[in-house]
């Protein structure tokens, strides 16, 4: 980028002395070179979801990158500073490929690709429009919509054993369930267990009216959205039925031995040190755990070490477990989302 510098001499003003000396007062003007560049649209359609709802999502891009774009036709033309045009040209680039693709374009794939192109990390989203790792009864396909979600994704191909540690948001549970769903109707595995510890309960479940089932549901809900999501109502009742796949809290895994399964457990920050052991030493034969968790998010009593992170600490470097840390940049709700986990993180900080 070149920086052009002039002086100029504000007529004016008077001179200003200090002492025996006279000033002049000069104004300094500081201009850049600015460049054009064009796009070639494509596709309208493309065109329509690049802009956004009254071109939301071109407003986006100007202001992230300091541009402006004309539209012209089917071209664009990016007014702005040679290295901010080149960023846009790819930002478009990604987002025109990721329409092709056959995927929608909302306010979190334009700001996810101008965070990843403002980074130097050129062609995320095109990588991830490519990588289908379910398609739905009704059509859908899901894919991971961050590279931190698609190195997620692979870590469970690869590994018996995952931690996925990251904030609410990120995709950790929901993407376990839908790697499992696969895994079943693959055959790769017989059956899915989806735990999690009712700590709400105390795991005291016998107080509360109802079968187990009626007593767990509160606990165990979220766990049903990634089912119903990928295999629908009527399919996971049925699944539900035959047992084979069993939703239940922690406390129901004791003294089982879980052979050719694909076991989740799911909110790990709130099992102990002696839950997480019993958990792990379920594992049987053909089986694979995923293990999630938000460590910020420990609803323990104060002094009791969360099984979660102890966990963190003496498994890491065992062959076979792999570890996976999701961040703020891996969440994918509502874009103010990423702010307020961002906030609350620095607040706890500076509480340290």
């Amino acid at each position: 980028m070149k920086l052009f510098l002039v002086k100029c001499v504000n007529q004016a003003l008077r001179p200003v002395a200090y002492g025996n000396i006279h000033f002049i007062q000069e104004v300094v003007i500081l201009l850049t070179e600015q460049t054009e560049a064009r796009v070639i649209l494509e596709d309208l359609g493309a065109a329509a979801e690049i802009f956004g709802r009254h071109d939301e999502h071109l407003s986006l891009i100007e202001k992230a990158l300091g541009i402006r774009v004309v539209v012209r036709g089917e071209e664009l033309v990016i007014l702005g500073q040679p290295e901010q045009a080149d960023m846009a040209k790819e930002v478009f680039s990604q987002l025109q490929d990721y329409y092709r693709a056959g995927n929608r374009l909302t306010s979190h794939e334009i700001n996810y690709v101008l965070k990843a192109v403002t980074t130097g990390v050129n062609g995320a989203l095109s990588s991830l429009a490519r990588d289908v790792i379910f398609s739905t009864s009704r059509g859908k396909q899901i894919k991971p919509k961050t590279l931190g979600q698609q190195k997620y994704i692979e870590s469970i191909k690869k590994h018996d054993i995952v931690f996925a540690i990251g904030p609410a948001g990120t995709g950790k549970t929901y993407l376990a369930v839908v790697m499992a769903i696969s895994a079943l109707r693959n055959k790769e595995v017989q059956r899915l267990v989806l735990t999690r510890p009712a700590v709400e309960a105390g795991e005291k479940l016998g107080f509360l009216p109802g079968d187990l089932q009626e007593k767990v549901d509160p606990y165990l809900r979220p766990l049903y959205d990634g089912l119903y999501d990928t295999l629908g109502a009527e399919n996971t009742q049925k699944y539900l039925e035959k047992n084979t796949i069993e939703i239940a809290p922690l406390a129901y895994m004791r003294g089982r031995t879980l052979e050719d399964a694909f076991i989740i457990l799911d909110e790990a920050q709130n099992t102990t040190v002696e839950q997480m052991k019993m958990f792990l030493t379920r594992l049987g034969f053909g089986s694979k755990a995923v293990i999630t968790g938000d460590i910020t998010q420990i609803d323990l009593p104060r002094g009791q070490t969360s099984g979660l992170v102890h966990a963190q600490r003496i498994l890491e470097n065992i062959e076979g477990i792999n570890i996976q840390y999701l961040t703020t940049g891996d969440i994918v709700r509502h874009p103010l989302v990423q702010e307020i986990v961002k906030a609350y993180e620095e607040g706890n900080k500076g509480n340290l």
